[in-house]
């Protein structure tokens, strides 16, 4: 019953995201009747025919010529409004896979970073890209049938009804024998072809995490291990597959069985009323050619039942991403000034079984220079999700010039922070267009300055086309300490009002990491900045170190003042550069 629900749902929404192309659809109707009206009326031409031939040298041949004629012209409207019927509908059907494609894309921009954080890549891009096709396909094919299907069904019947009743009520009483039958392999197959799209987004999640990671597999020979396991996923979803898609062609057989009984039947009756003479052996040619259109739709309905049925469980995946929760709406448009930072009393956990940060305080002045100093999870990268809102906090208050975050915009948040990461990102595009990311309208002197900051201008000019030389998705043909100072060149060029440096200089040999910290400190001069490290060397001039443990502060000062107490940060310290 659940299952059933869920499958009636997800139709019910796929049919609300068609509604803006109902004029279309309209037309698509209006050339199936026209073309299906055609059809059956062919059947009726040649009944005529026959009964103009009517024994051994005795034919009509002007009135079968002129039926013949006819026919020809019908068959011509026929193929002219199915290719019309076929137009409209893949208009439809194409517009509405375009829409949610790009809705299941922007919901990707609103939801929480949590629920990307949680859900593995490749299944989020099977979900758009592959399950998306597949509600097209079964769009397609949906209405293609259903329009000349229901049409079809609705003018044998008159038709049969008007040459007679008594044998047209044997087709009416035979025909829920195939509607049962399609109806019970339908409800069989739902859960086979929703297993189906699951595993096919597994599938991707794997190969997706294996061929970007690439490097790493080599580096600890897990080559054969990884192709076990995808064996493991590519096995399981043979397995599937074939249940799905046997069951799913089982349908087709079928009800052509019961239809065929249905023919023969009808074939049986004709004849009888024949022989008896109440039926000409037109009107009985003309009745059998409509026994077999009423139940062609049948046919066709169970023949693409495989993508139906995909085109369902594809949609109920879809429809999961577009009704995940979004972020928390922006309450209003205040406009940051001084980038005065204080937290208050912050608690915040990933899961609310293990705490992470508890009651978490500190006040940041603008233009102070803070670094942030602790082990492995001790929660430095999750304060800066919090600053960032990235993340919102559980209990407490972070605000900037006290104004609280909850109360601005993410986008006003965000342009007043410039971040760079110890993972560099770049996308697949020219140098030009990645540094001008997240300030798309700098000029090429702006960038070139900025380039220059970063101490990344020398090895672009030395690249085959300088600042238009593309570099693959990733920075895939850069160093890791080319990538990074990419990175900082771009998140100088934005000038942020507050630097945040979260391991920013890890992949970066120590003379250049010396000059980028003194372009860092005259680009800050005067504004706020986070730094995270490990490298207790590169933060020794910063106004105020915080010593992380646990999620909470557990010292603070300057270097000399730290080193002087004693404590953790001391340990710290000299665990780094402690005589051998």
């Amino acid at each position: 019953m659940k299952n059933s629900a869920k499958k009636s749902s997800s139709v019910k929404k796929v049919l609300k995201k068609i509604k803006p192309y109902s004029f279309y659809l309209i037309l698509a109707l209006v050339s199936a009747i026209i073309s299906v009206s055609l059809t059956l009326y062919i059947p009726v031409l040649t009944g005529n025919a026959i009964d103009n031939i009517i024994d051994k040298g005795n034919v009509d041949f002007a009135s079968v010529i002129q039926i013949l004629v006819y026919i020809g012209v019908g068959i011509g409207g026929v193929a002219l409004f199915q290719w019309i019927m076929t137009y409209f509908t893949n208009i439809v059907s194409y517009r509405t896979v375009r829409d949610l494609r790009r809705e299941v894309f922007e919901k990707f921009n609103t939801v929480p970073l949590s629920y990307i954080d949680t859900t593995p890549h490749g299944d989020l891009i099977s979900r758009v890209i592959n399950d998306v096709d597949a509600v097209g396909d079964g769009l397609t094919q949906m209405f293609l049938q259903l329009f000349s299907g229901i049409v079809t069904i609705v003018g044998t019947l008159v038709f049969m009804l008007t040459i007679n009743w008594k044998i047209a009520l044997v087709v009416v009483v035979l025909t829920p024998l195939s509607l049962f039958v399609a109806a019970f392999i339908g409800k069989m197959t739902h859960n086979r072809f929703t297993r189906q799209q699951a595993l096919n987004g597994d599938i991707s999640s794997y190969v997706e995490e294996h061929i970007g990671n690439q490097r790493i597999v080599k580096a600890f020979s897990y080559e054969d291990r990884a192709f076990e396991e995808f064996e493991k996923y590519n096995d399981e979803l043979l397995e599937v597959g074939f249940k799905a898609q046997f069951a799913g062609a089982l349908a087709n057989p079928s009800t052509r069985f019961v239809n065929a009984l249905v023919y023969a039947a009808v074939g049986i009756m004709g004849a009888l009323f024949a022989v008896a003479g109440t039926l000409s052996v037109g009107q009985l040619s003309c009745f059998l050619t409509y026994a077999n259109q009423y139940t062609k739709p049948f046919n066709e309905v169970t023949g693409v039942l495989t993508q139906l049925q995909t085109g369902i469980a594809a949609a109920g995946r879809v429809f999961e991403v577009l009704e995940a929760d979004n972020e928390i709406p922006d309450n209003s448009t205040k406009e940051l000034e001084h980038c005065n930072v204080k937290i208050e009393n912050v608690n915040f956990s990933y899961t609310k079984e293990k705490p992470l940060i508890t009651n978490f305080s500190l006040n940041v002045k603008s233009g102070s220079h803070i670094a942030i100093v602790g082990p492995t999870g001790c929660g430095k990268t999750t304060f800066i999700n919090l600053l960032m809102r990235f993340y919102d906090t559980d209990s407490g208050k972070i605000s900037i010039d006290g104004v609280d975050i909850m109360d601005i915009t993410r986008d006003n948040l965000r342009k007043c922070y410039g971040m760079v990461l110890q993972d560099s990102w770049l996308f697949n595009g020219t140098i030009m267009e990645n540094l001008r990311y997240g300030n798309e309208n700098a000029t090429e002197e702006e960038v070139i300055t900025a380039a220059k900051a970063a101490y990344a201008h020398s090895f672009i000019r030395r690249m085959s086309d300088g600042y238009n030389t593309v570099i693959s998705e990733d920075g895939g043909n850069l160093s890791q300490g080319q990538k990074q100072l990419l990175c900082i060149a771009r998140a100088m060029l934005t000038n942020p009002s507050i630097l945040i440096l979260d391991e920013a200089t890890s992949s970066i040999d120590t003379l250049t990491e010396i000059r980028v910290q003194k372009a860092f400190a005259k680009m800050m001069k005067g504004k706020t900045s986070f730094v995270v490290a490990h490298r207790l060397s590169t933060i020794k001039e910063s106004d105020v170190i915080l010593v992380m443990k646990d999620g909470n502060i557990i010292e603070q000062g300057t270097h000399e003042e730290l080193l002087a107490k004693g404590g953790f940060y001391n340990k710290l310290y000299n665990s780094q550069f402690a005589k051998q």
